[in-house]
């Protein structure tokens, strides 16, 4: 039987655990909540365990492969509660394997994962919320979708009044697009974020202003060669306004912005710019680069930030089409915020743009909306992977159980209740592994990428049609390959419908030159609940290649190489 064919028959029992099948069946089901988006060293971690039936949990805390405490607690009334306190170390990300048990008797098992981070833009996990309005009655069911997810920053999209005008005089207005708002129900979402601690960020348009703001200060536009203004949207209701350093826009909007910090608890601002124009004329004909204006105009909210939150303030700004992030990303805003369209189509255009951003910003954080229909599984499932190998992070959700669909996010789409299972995984699996994925790494040399060997399945090309993608991380002491699965996967582009399921790999034979002495190999992958937890692979070492066999290969399995001398 071949690899491929045997493959098949895996692949149907794996699918029993990967969210699929699981609901056909009379499993128990268990949620697991962390009381907080991330932790601070020194503060408690509490866990709350909902589970349809059994009698008590145990709980194994685990960093990567080494177990720090193993807890139980009985289950009453359907739930159980069980604290622990981490070791100070941050930024340190833990994985939970929760066991649950009728008796004697191991009825269902699930992992979970949390963090220890001096910032929550440490490693963030950036989700949205996109409906303000007085009938939002309760918050509830939004706060347990982000902790179940680990989301520890949520940006405000369309709260503000006007883009011009961001804070209303009535506590019930409507946006620029009509759609009805409420000031207390902004403020009571940021005070619920914060009980979690999760950050919350006001979305705010560098250059827009309303059509009715720029008629009554025309000259505070920006202009095309031909002397006429650029504007926004196919009703133009928003015309681009000059954000150059001095410019009367760029002191009014700044005055917005200490406006919010000073009458909100809002954690920062989040700037964003629409892609085009990319330069243009200020009222008097001098010629404005907008990638030499948008980073200064970046650290100056920064100051007010900093005037304002102190330490604690978070600047984004939105590197539409992964423009201006040459000059963006050395700038003073705390994360790379990229978010991609066209001409980078290819899931292999992620990495290069992640690695490129964090190249940049020298190692700061990247956070890269890619607006994928819930429905297209395959294409978010190799999307997640390939973001999180390269160790980026995927801004898609926030509202319960959403994916971010399109640019408007109030037009987001919804996650079946068979997608969720898979969906959470991707969360669980960034935060347990940062260590080794995203907060102590950095992108893999050329050489490290060349240095895997798959026998006769091809690891390189110009896309990834047909073969496995590696992907390598670098840390103090360790390699962290990524192997993405494209085998059989003939559309490889990630905004275009993926229908063709990677084709499983059983028996992998792996061969990864090495001229350091290899002390330990281990996996993990989201792939299945099983694959949650790291697994110690038996290898060997000749003639400077370090060889394992891999029992299975289904979309993203993480390999971590450890060696013996430490560095």
């Amino acid at each position: 039987m071949s690899r491929f064919v045997g493959g098949l028959i895996l692949l149907f029992l794996l699918s029993l655990t990967q969210g699929g099948a699981v609901f056909a069946t009379d499993l128990p089901q268990m949620t697991i909540l962390p009381d907080q988006g991330f932790y601070r060293p020194g503060e408690n971690v509490q866990i709350i365990v909902r589970a349809s039936a059994g009698t008590r949990i145990e709980a194994r805390i685990l960093y990567l492969t080494t177990e720090q405490a193993t807890l139980s607690a009985a289950v009453t009334n359907g739930e159980a509660v069980f604290t622990w306190t981490p070791p100070p170390e941050a930024p340190r990300g833990y994985g939970l394997s929760i066991d649950l048990y009728d008796g004697d008797h191991l009825i269902a098992s699930q992992t979970s994962a949390f963090d220890v981070l001096t910032r929550w833009i440490d490693a963030p996990r950036y989700g949205f919320l996109s409906d303000f309005s007085a009938a939002r009655l309760t918050d509830t069911p939004t706060i347990e979708w982000m902790l179940q997810h680990h989301i520890n920053g949520v940006q405000f999209y369309d709260w503000q009044y006007r883009w011009e005008d961001l804070l209303p005089e009535t506590d019930r207005f409507n946006d620029g697009l009509g759609r009805p708002q409420s000031m207390t129900t902004i403020r009571r979402l940021i005070d619920a974020l914060h009980e979690h601690s999760i950050a919350a960020m006001p979305y705010t348009a560098i250059y827009g202003a309303s059509t009715t703001f720029y008629r009554q200060q025309p000259e505070w536009g920006l202009f095309d060669a031909r002397g006429e203004v650029y504007d926004f949207g196919e009703s133009s209701f928003i015309t681009i306004m000059n954000p150059a350093p001095g410019s009367p826009w760029n002191q009014h909007l700044l005055g917005e912005f200490a406006d919010v910090l000073e009458n909100t608890v809002f954690d920062g601002i989040h700037i964003d710019q629409y892609g085009a124009p990319k330069n243009g004329y200020d009222n008097s004909g001098t010629y404005v680069d907008l990638a030499e204006v948008m980073p200064q105009f970046i650290n100056q909210t920064a100051e007010v930030a900093r005037q304002y939150r102190g330490d604690g303030g978070v600047v984004l700004f939105n590197c539409v089409g992964n423009w201006p992030i040459d000059t963006a990303a050395p700038s003073e805003q705390d994360a790379a915020y990229i978010e991609v369209w066209s001409p980078n189509n290819s899931y292999l255009d992620l990495n290069r743009i992640i690695t490129n951003a964090e190249a940049l910003g020298g190692g700061k954080p990247v956070i890269i909306p890619a607006y994928i229909p819930p429905a297209q599984t395959i294409n978010w499932r190799l999307a997640n992977s390939v973001i999180l190998a390269s160790g980026g992070t995927h801004l898609e959700t926030g509202e319960p159980e959403s994916m971010l669909a399109d640019p408007y996010f109030p037009n987001f789409g919804s996650l079946t209740p068979e997608q969720q299972p898979i969906f959470r995984r991707y969360y669980d699996f960034q935060v347990r592994y940062e260590n080794v994925l995203s907060t102590t790494t950095t992108a893999g040399s050329e050489a490290l990428h060349r240095a895997v060997d798959l026998g006769e399945i091809r690891t390189r090309g110009i896309t990834a049609r047909n073969r496995v993608v590696p992907i390598v991380r670098s840390g103090e002491g360790f390699d962290t390959f990524s192997l993405i699965n494209f085998m059989g996967v003939s559309q490889t582009n990630w905004n275009e419908p993926t229908t063709d399921t990677p084709s499983l790999v059983t028996d992998l034979s792996v061969n990864i030159a090495v001229s350091r002495p290899v002390a330990r190999v281990w996996t993990a992958s989201p792939d299945a609940e099983a694959s949650m937890n790291a697994s110690l692979l038996p290898f060997t070492v000749e003639d400077g290649g370090l060889r394992f066999t891999l029992p299975n290969l289904n979309y993203w399995i993480m390999i971590v190489v450890e060696y013996a001398d430490g560095n």
